[in-house]
């Protein structure tokens, strides 16, 4: 890689996550230090993390740049350079690996899961999740579509929304997200622009200070996350893990990896669903219960017998 790539790759914020597992990879990163008591999975892998520069999940590939914006859309060119430069050093020779990634790079991991896969050998196991990276295209509060608009020239030029394109993608993919994903709650609900006189500040900032009717609002926005997660598919080789936690991200800390009282779905931690899916031991595809939790993930804010469904 030149200079200039480089240096981008060191400066800006990390979104995607790739980790190998091989008998010659020269990167010696551990994924989950000291876990070999737990008996956790993917504790003595590599892990790589990539930075990116392209404002679009490695999308972009034009000649020219944009007169309008400046903005040249070479992603794509910058993930062929850094897939070159790992495959260069070892991870041509990796037996498993998995193409992951949090928000943005949760995102960046559905987009190029097949094109990763066709990087590695043929018998190379490979398999993508994604965190907290499927945003759906919802109205706000308001009644607008605010999030395609604040999207509208990332969306004209390329596939943004996973629900438009992951049913195609033919590589096994994971599923880790929060449907009460709080960015999602925060950016694409209850925008502050749809927002002017505040009244979803306090809900947003902490969500046990909803009223009763903005916590029906969320819950209708689960299921709005809901019909288009259906849009996956049926097949045996994806998997998901859709819990009710108000939050964004839930791989990147032991709090909610694997630690004894990490959320969990049908009495397994995300890093267990994770790894019996990974290793087929077996499939894992659970939806929480519509009822949000609190900011810990363990206890319910509406009592189901209070507060039918909406």
């Amino acid at each position: 890689m030149n200079g200039k790539l480089q240096k981008c790759l060191h400066i800006l914020v990390c979104i995607m996550l790739i980790v190998v597992r091989t008998e010659s990879f020269l990167v010696d990163i551990t994924y989950v230090q000291s876990a070999v008591p737990k008996g956790a999975d993917f504790y003595n892998w590599n892990r790589i993390k990539i930075r990116y520069c392209d404002g679009a999940s490695f999308t972009g590939d034009i000649e020219a740049v944009d007169p309008a914006t400046k903005l040249y859309y070479r992603g794509a060119r910058i993930f062929v350079a850094i897939m070159e430069d790992l495959l260069a050093k070892g991870m041509k020779n990796a037996k498993n690996a998995i193409l992951s990634g949090c928000s943005a790079g949760g995102l960046a991991s559905i987009l190029h899961c097949d094109r990763f896969k066709s990087l590695l050998p043929i018998g190379t196991k490979v398999k993508c999740f994604a965190d907290a990276g499927f945003f759906i295209n919802a109205k706000d509060v308001s009644g607008v579509s605010h999030i395609e608009d604040f999207y509208n020239d990332v969306v004209t030029t390329h596939c943004f929304f996973p629900q438009n394109m992951a049913q195609g993608i033919k590589t096994p993919l994971f599923i880790v997200n929060a449907a009460y994903d709080s960015w999602q709650i925060k950016n694409i609900l209850a925008p502050g622009v749809a927002d002017p006189h505040g009244h979803w500040h306090n809900c947003k900032t902490d969500i046990e200070k909803c009223s009763t009717t903005q916590l029906q609002t969320m819950q209708g926005f689960r299921s709005q996350f809901i019909n288009a997660l259906s849009g996956l598919g049926l097949s045996a080789s994806r998997g998901y893990f859709i819990n009710s936690c108000y939050a964004h991200c839930q791989t990147e800390t032991q709090e909610t990896w694997l630690r004894s009282d990490s959320p969990v779905l049908n009495n397994k931690t995300i890093a267990k669903a994770v790894g019996d899916w990974f290793y087929d031991r077996s499939p894992f595809q659970k939806i929480d219960c519509p009822y949000p939790c609190d900011k810990t993930c363990h206890n319910r804010l509406f009592d189901p017998q209070e507060h039918p469904l909406i």
